[in-house]
């Protein structure tokens, strides 16, 4: 089992660009008691495409 331990400060965030998001991703800002992550993969390994990162809005 692993054991993280987070000093919990002062946090301001003033801006955040995401360009891209893989298939499993987690993005937070603040506090959690608990993170609970889980991911399953039902596609066969034939059917993967290995490709660049999906932009979330058109550049422009």
């Amino acid at each position: 089992m692993m054991q993280f331990n987070v000093l919990n400060r002062e946090l301001s965030v003033g801006s955040i660009k995401i360009d891209a998001v893989t298939s499993a991703s987690l993005v937070q800002i603040g506090d959690s008691e608990t993170i609970q992550l889980a991911a399953t993969f039902d596609t066969p390994p034939e059917s993967l495409i290995i490709g660049p990162f999906v932009p979330l809005s058109p550049e422009g």
